[in-house]
């Protein structure tokens, strides 16, 4: 029947929406009367209690409000300004997560000791008791072996309780292989930030004072960090300020700019230098901050070289040098033919971020650069927020401090086993491989790259891993060349899967151990990023009971360990927990794992709750207050803090050319006895000698350019702003809403082709089709769509689940996924430089064929 005004009428009689048997004497609708009273007080069915929503990097305080031990709603949290108060669709998806009936709800035990993906795990529940007794039977293999060096913790997403699983744990045991998701998430952005003013880490933005921005494939009102700041404040921005959005894809926040540049894959590096040749030929840096010609006649004409002595730099260093070395040549008609932008745009865009100097953001994200040879584009990109002038200014790297207590020394508890097993070689190939330098922090392997994990375990590189302890993590799901996980973990002796759902990685543990959502079940603080200038540590208050059988992944399960370990001859780890840890207020010392999950969070933020204690931010009057508010923020960040001297560098100068850079790469050379142009050709750079130490053009590299023939197109994927980090695809919110991407479809996994690629396909909207690349293939519906590029084929990551849930995949008990996971077609491609897996850019090319 079809619903109009008269059958809607019909239906509520009849379902009872209107009360029956009522008289006419009194109005239908009360809340438009005057006369009348009203049947009730409006009193509170719940309460607010604070959290922390980890749907992505942002990390926003957030209230859940509560109803008879049950969470119903969140809201972002009032106190917080970092994200004034707000939160984004992540935060409600988290409820669906919370009471996933697909959620592990106890520890588990494989069966069956063969493992593969067509391996039934014959999973049969276990005692807590029983679980931590056999790790610890493992692990004491390994050290009457002399080979606790083969144990391993990999951490993805964490809390700031995360130093005594990750950090301290493996120390005490005798490894050093704790291994981190972060070179799979945006290594090469803090690249580009650290060698031009050494901070590695994210950047916040002043968007409330720019006049213009260049995103540069960043989404930050859907998917990228700050989404509740600044959708909050997007309407604003628009009013007072212009948008330039580079991004083969019309994402949302492309859809709302002002200028669309639907670049090449993998080539906004030719539009950096682009734009930043002409801010030096057209006279638009920003003098005050970056200096002048002694003359004051311009010299930077295209073609030519200038004088170093010419130029009296400010606060930067290497300009001329840097313009000498890659800028004079680099034109917009040069870009055009790199980028595919046209040369007149290029040229509009650069002069309108020019104009608006020192009010100008160039904001850039993972998109841009965690490409092969992404280093030097992130650099590009930071090194124009310092011709603009906007350097400490309107993009703070850095910020204020959050005052926290650290951790308590491990020195005593390390024995002479575990000190051998620390001095051992890592897994993982950043540093010891001459092409992983993986240079965070000037050290050469200061990242771990993730993904060398699986090539370590399959090739026994240096030796091979015997025992792990995962938590927080999908590697076979999350990491490009997903299938090499799927073997590597066949092959791996021993895993541990703490593990909210049972998901791919799940399948191949021989424990699984359930934890809490972290949102709504534990008491852990985590200390954020800056966002909207604040500095802020938000707590995580356990705001229900868990109905399962759940323990804290950082801080009650490294206790059970610590004690079966103790049962077994090894005190070590938890006398360290025991004796160095104490209740701050009373000097009680934990004796379970309850009392020191809650002792080792007090101890960590004691100086943001403790009112003797003197600090830059919110004043917090004890611990109580501090769980009832549940966030704590600095000062607004004082700018220019870096000015005269203090940047960090090499040279206490922002660095065009860049000593700091310079140093490490000649710290990695000496490493393996060679030269940094040996570095170079070994990371796949195309430039050499000067060209190292300047931010410069690197050509997209991707798998299959020597096959063009048979992958004729470029690969692009993106984020949705429904994605918890890949962790939303088991609740019907995010399938429903799916279409909220735009180009995608509720319910589904499609890839968007450009209608005239279709065309000349031969493809249909909603027809199968069959994605290939050279790495592997999978089968997704055809959706044409105009915002995508010719010749690039966009797809959003998230689907192919065939393990988390029944909702994740279409039939879980057969594997059949919904949709493809974009990693088995995206090749183990990497930003050497940075340690940076390379996902973005375009890394592969790809075939496109109706099924």
């Amino acid at each position: 029947m079809k619903v109009n005004r008269r059958n809607f009428l019909k239906i509520s009689a009849a379902s009872g929406l209107f009360v029956a048997g009522a008289t006419q004497t009194k109005p239908a609708l009360n809340a438009f009367t005057k006369s009348t009273e009203a049947s009730g007080t409006n009193e509170p069915q719940g309460e607010w209690k604070a959290s922390v929503c980890q749907g992505c990097t942002a990390w926003c305080a957030v209230q859940v409000y509560i109803i008879n031990g049950r969470a119903t709603k969140v809201r972002g949290n009032p106190h917080a300004k970092a994200n004034h108060g707000h939160s984004c669709v992540r935060s409600h998806i988290a409820l669906q997560q919370l009471y996933d009936p697909d959620r592990v709800k106890q520890p588990m035990k494989r069966t069956n000791l063969k493992k593969g993906r067509d391996e039934d795990p014959g999973f049969v529940p276990i005692s807590w008791e029983e679980a931590m007794d056999t790790i610890a039977d493992k692990i004491m293999e390994l050290r009457d072996n002399n080979e606790t060096h083969k144990f391993s913790v990999w951490r993805g997403r964490y809390t700031a309780m995360n130093g005594i699983l990750y950090g301290n744990m493996p120390k005490i045991i005798g490894s050093p292989n704790n291994v981190s998701h972060s070179s799979m998430c945006a290594e090469s952005e803090k690249f580009g930030r650290y060698y031009t003013e050494r901070y590695w880490g994210y950047a916040d933005y002043d968007h409330e004072e720019a006049f213009y921005e260049i995103l540069w494939g960043a989404d930050p009102i859907a998917s990228n960090r700050q989404v509740p700041h600044t959708a909050s404040i997007f309407g604003k921005l628009k009013d007072k300020a212009r948008l330039a959005v580079v991004d083969p894809r019309l994402s949302t926040t492309a859809a709302k700019a002002d200028e669309w540049l639907p670049v090449i894959p993998g080539e906004d590096g030719a539009l950096a230098s682009a734009i930043a040749h002409v801010l030096l030929t057209e006279e638009l840096w920003y003098k005050p901050f970056v200096g002048d010609f002694k003359d004051g006649k311009n010299k930077f004409v295209e073609g030519r070289t200038v004088r170093e002595d010419d130029f009296e730099e400010k606060q930067t260093y290497g300009l001329v040098r840097w313009w000498n070395i890659e800028l004079k040549d680099k034109t917009p008609e040069w870009a055009a033919e790199r980028s595919g932008i046209p040369a007149e745009q290029i040229y509009r865009v650069a002069r309108d971020f020019g104009r608006a100097a020192p009010k100008a953001i160039s904001f850039m994200s993972p998109g841009s650069n965690m490409v092969v040879r992404g280093g030097y584009t992130a650099m590009t990109m930071a090194a124009l927020n310092g011709l603009v002038g906007s350097a400490d200014t309107l993009v703070i790297c850095g910020g204020e401090s959050a005052p926290v207590n650290s951790w308590p020394s491990i020195d005593p508890y390390v024995d002479e086993i575990a000190e051998q097993g620390n001095k051992m070689p890592r897994a993982d190939f950043g540093g010891r491989k001459l092409e992983h330098p993986a240079l965070k922090n000037s050290k050469s392997g200061g990242v771990k790259p993730t993904n060398t994990i699986a090539d370590s375990i399959l090739n026994e590189d240096p030796y091979s891993l015997k025992v792990v302890m995962s938590y927080w993590t999908n590697f076979n799901f999350s990491n490009q060349g997903a299938e090499r996980w799927d073997e590597a973990f066949s092959k791996l002796p021993f895993m541990v899967h703490m593990t909210l759902n049972p998901a791919e990685q799940t399948h191949f543990a021989d424990i699984v151990l359930p934890v809490p959502h972290s949102m709504f079940e534990r008491l852990s603080p985590v200390r954020g990023s800056n966002g909207n200038l604040y500095r802020h540590v938000h707590l995580q208050t356990g705001v229900v009971e868990s109905p399962f059988d759940v323990r804290i992944d950082e801080t009650e399960i490294p206790w059970m360990l610590g004690e079966a370990l103790e049962r077994k001859g090894f005190p070590n780890l938890i006398n360290y927990l025991r004796d160095e840890f104490a209740d701050p207020e009373t000097g009680k010392k934990p004796t379970n794992a309850q009392e020191f999950n809650e002792i080792a969070v007090k101890m960590y933020t004691q100086p943001l709750w403790d009112p003797s204690v003197e600090k830059l931010g919110d004043k917090i009057n004890g611990w109580e207050e501090f769980k009832k508010i549940g966030t704590w923020n600095s000062i607004p960040y004082r700018k220019r803090q870096k000015y005269d001297g203090n940047w960090g560098t090499e040279t206490g100068k922002f660095e065009f050319y860049s000593e700091t850079l310079k140093a490490a790469l000649q710290t990695h050379a000496d490493r393996h006895n060679t030269t940094i142009d040996k570095v170079m050709e070994a990371t796949n750079q195309t430039q050499s000698g000067e060209f190292a130490f300047v931010p410069h053009y690197e050509p997209a590299y991707r798998v299959g350019d020597d096959q063009k023939d048979q992958y004729p197109f470029i690969f692009a994927e993106h984020r949705s702003k429904l994605n918890r980090e890949a962790r939303s695809a088991n609740t019907s919110w995010y399938q429903e809403f799916k279409d909220a991407d735009p180009g995608d479809e509720a319910w589904d996994d499609v890839a968007k082709i450009n209608p005239i690629d279709a065309k000349n396909l031969g493809i249909k909207n909603g027809d199968m089709v069959k994605l290939t690349t050279p790495t592997g293939s999978i089968t997704v519906k055809a959706k044409l769509w105009e915002g995508t590029r010719p010749g690039v084929i966009s797809k959003c990551y998230g689907q192919g689940h065939w393990a988390y849930g029944h909702i994740a995949s279409l039939d879980r008990k057969k594997q059949i996924p919904r949709g493809g996971n974009n990693n088995i077609i995206l090749p183990p491609v990497y930003e050497a430089l940075s340690g940076s897996s390379a996902r973005h850019g375009g890394p592969t090319r790809i075939r496109v064929e109706k099924v």
